[in-house]
Formats: structure tokens, C-alpha cells, sequence
């Protein structure tokens, strides 16, 4: 189940937001009325997305908007009067908000949310094929300390050592990695 926010400085407006998104079934929606509410609940929680109705009592919400998309981990769209729209889009975009110009046609409101969702599930795809590249890197990197430590301290070849790694992770039963980890264990203690 995903986690919404709703901030809005208006009963109003969250009211209307909230009804938006219920037919949507984004997901359960938090609503709070100021910037240093959504502040304090987005350290405490961690939403998928964050829907900002500006202004807010505190703010325009602007900042929040981008300190909140580049801190939390989530998909930030913030809702703010035609006429700034565009200025307030060109402050925002680079910390990937989504600006909505007010009033709010249903249509495209819907719209807006489903490319925030789709940003969300690629951002989410590319972040996951990132820590596991870094994963493959991080065993390269020990692989290759542990070819080090044999052809120091065993005299073997580049290519001895590879085999010799490769040859005990089949016999063994076990990953390169930990191999790696054993050989410098021996070697490095």
C-alpha cells in the first residue's frame, strides 16, 4: 500500500485533493495544513508521494517542495495558481516536481497524476539496477584485492589467480565474493 501526503493550507482544498485521489485508490492519504507539518511527518514516515497545494500558512511552498523531493524518497506534485505556474516550475523542476497550474481540470489532474506514479515506478526500477550494479562493483573490487593478496604472497599470475578463485568458489560451493573474503581473511589479518 502506498503512502500519500496531502498539504494544504486550506480545509478546503485537502478536502478536494483528498477526494481526488480517494477515486484514484492511490493509496492512504495523510493530509497537514503547513510546511513544517509535512516537514516533521515526511522525517518521521516515508511517503510515496506528496502532493503540495500552494500557498501554505507558513510558505509558499515552494522550498518544501524541493527540499522534500530531493530528501524523501518520493514523488513530489505541487498545485499552485496559473499565473506563477510557470515561474514556480522553472524554480522546481530541477528537483523533479511536478507543477500543476490552479484551477484544476479533473482530466488533466489525473493526467499529471498517473505520469507522477509512472515517474515514481521508473525512478524506483532505476534506483534498484543501481545498488545492484554497485553490488557487482563492490565484488569486482574484492575479487580483484584478492588476486592481489595471492599473487603477493602465493607468487601466483593475473590468470592463476583468477582460476584459482573461480576453481574454489566451484569445488565450494560458494560465491566469488566469499571466496574473495576468505583469501583475504588469510592474508590481510
Amino acid at each position: 500500500m502506498e503512502h500519500v501526503l496531502v498539504v494544504a493550507g486550506s480545509e478546503k482544498a485537502a478536502k478536494l485533493l483528498t477526494s481526488l485521489l480517494s477515486t484514484l485508490e492511490i493509496g492512504t492519504i495523510t493530509t497537514v495544513s503547513s510546511g513544517s507539518e509535512a516537514r516533521r511527518l515526511v522525517n518521521e514516515t516515508d511517503f510515496d508521494y506528496i502532493f503540495i497545494n500552494a500557498p501554505l500558512p507558513d510558505e509558499f511552498g515552494h522550498e518544501l517542495a524541493a527540499s522534500l523531493s530531493t530528501k524523501a524518497n518520493a514523488s513530489v506534485m505541487m498545485l499552485v495558481k496559473g499565473e506563477v505556474a510557470d515561474e514556480v516550475s522553472s524554480r522546481v523542476e530541477e528537483s523533479g516536481v511536478f507543477v500543476v497550474p490552479k484551477p484544476i481540470n479533473r482530466a488533466f489532474f489525473f493526467q499529471a497524476v498517473r505520469l507522477t506514479v509512472t515517474a515514481r515506478r521508473r525512478l524506483l526500477g532505476l534506483r534498484k539496477e543501481n545498488v545492484k550494479l554497485q553490488t557487482k562493483i563492490e565484488e569486482i573490487r574484492l575479487v580483484d584485492r584478492a588476486k592481489c593478496a595471492l599473487i603477493q604472497y602465493l607468487n601466483m599470475t593475473e590468470q592463476q589467480a583468477h582460476r584459482y578463485i573461480e576453481k574454489q568458489a566451484m569445488d565450494m560451493r560458494m560465491t566469488r565474493k566469499e571466496v574473495a573474503q576468505g583469501i583475504l581473511k588469510t592474508y590481510e589479518s
